[in-house]
């Protein structure tokens, strides 16, 4: 997926806190269940928002760091950034729309 960021603990700073545009951060884990029904809408909604908001994931499993500084305990947990503040919070699948409904209400 072209507009689909993949964010590391390396990277998060640049690409997610020091971002031009909101962003989505979805937390996740390949053993995760929920996980791997939230990756399509999560890619859909990258291709949706395009240059408007940068959507991507970040596999808790190999970026422990940024996963725990932002308290994510289960997953998949989606963040919403903006202006490098964490705005919105879910955890849990969550359908499509409900979902962007939450985005376009955080970046208003």
């Amino acid at each position: 997926m072209a507009n689909l960021a993949h964010f590391t603990d390396d990277t998060f700073d640049d690409e997610v806190l020091k971002a031009s545009t909101p962003v989505v951060v979805d937390f996740f884990a390949d053993w995760c269940q929920p996980c791997k029904m939230l990756a399509p809408i999560i890619e859909e909604l990258a291709a949706e928002y395009g240059d408007k908001v940068k959507v991507g994931k970040l596999d808790v499993s190999e970026n422990p760091a940024t996963a725990a500084q932002y308290s994510v305990m289960s997953i998949p947990t989606v963040i919403v950034f903006k202006d490098g503040e964490a705005v919105e919070t879910h955890m849990g699948f969550m359908p499509k729309a409900a979902l962007k409904a939450k985005i376009d209400a955080a970046i208003g």
